[in-house]
């Protein structure tokens, strides 16, 4: 799939904002090494050297096209580009962190264990995840994708629960750690514009499906989308757009030795 950082970024005020509660719960002085995973654009990178400022800094993504935009960014920071379904550093990190980006990988069972195992003794691995999943928003594109000729094409991408419930999650890391915090917040999104939500997801959620497409499908489902999002999330007297949005976070702790 091919991601567009202009595109991603025109939301980047609300989506920052999960990524900078998540780095607000680790309490890490001085780490020397620090990962982002699926860095994207760079611009959660960048906070994480702001906060570190001698720490070496690693954004690890698959789109050549946001590591380019992050490099253009975050000069000082090593970029890497990688598939985090089969990452494997050659030395561990005193931090790893991911921002959005781990629900896009299936099988958590056997990554969340494998990237506890990057991480140093005491070290800290930080996730956000999107957990939205039963949302208008994602069914829609759900309905979208099954409602016209591509649906054959889209059902295999269709991915209905790719994050655990949070007890899974405390299951599977507490024996792993030292410490691990589990929390959900459902952040409400106040957007302008004639269909935010829409827009909102073409940079995200779509991306896939888009990029499975060719035309006249993609303009096709795309509308059929953007028709079912627009009734569900109807603008307001003033003409905002509220988007309740619920994401899922886990910070853990790994032991000393």
């Amino acid at each position: 799939m091919s991601w567009d950082p202009s595109l991603y970024l025109s939301f980047a005020d609300l989506r920052l904002r999960p990524a900078l509660d998540l780095l607000a719960r680790i309490h890490l002085s001085a780490p020397a090494r620090v990962a982002d995973l699926g860095c994207g654009a760079g611009n959660v990178t960048a906070w994480l050297a702001r906060r570190w400022p001698h720490a070496a800094i690693t954004g690890v993504d698959n789109s050549a096209a946001m590591l380019a935009s992050a490099q253009a960014s975050l000069p000082r920071a090593d970029w890497e580009l990688a598939d985090l379904a089969t990452w494997q550093p050659a030395e561990q990190f005193d931090l790893v962190y991911s921002n959005a980006a781990l629900h896009w990988l299936d099988g958590h069972q056997t990554l969340f264990p494998r990237l506890v195992r990057a991480v140093r003794p005491g070290g800290v691995l930080a996730i956000q995840m999107p957990n939205n999943f039963g949302s208008p928003s994602h069914l829609s594109a759900h309905a979208a994708a099954l409602d016209g000729p591509w649906a054959e094409r889209l059902r295999p991408l269709l991915r209905e629960r790719p994050v655990l419930p949070p007890a899974d999650y405390y299951d599977l890391l507490a024996p792993l750690g030292k410490s691990v915090d589990i929390w959900e917040t459902e952040y409400m999104h106040i957007l302008d514009g004639d269909n935010p939500v829409a827009d909102w997801n073409k940079g995200a959620l779509l991306v896939p499906l888009l990029g499975a497409l060719d035309e006249p499908h993609k303009t096709g489902f795309e509308a059929r989308y953007r028709e079912l999002v627009a009734a569900a999330y109807t603008r307001r007297p003033d003409g905002k757009t509220l988007f309740p949005f619920r994401r899922l976070f886990i910070v853990l702790q790994t032991p000393d030795v």
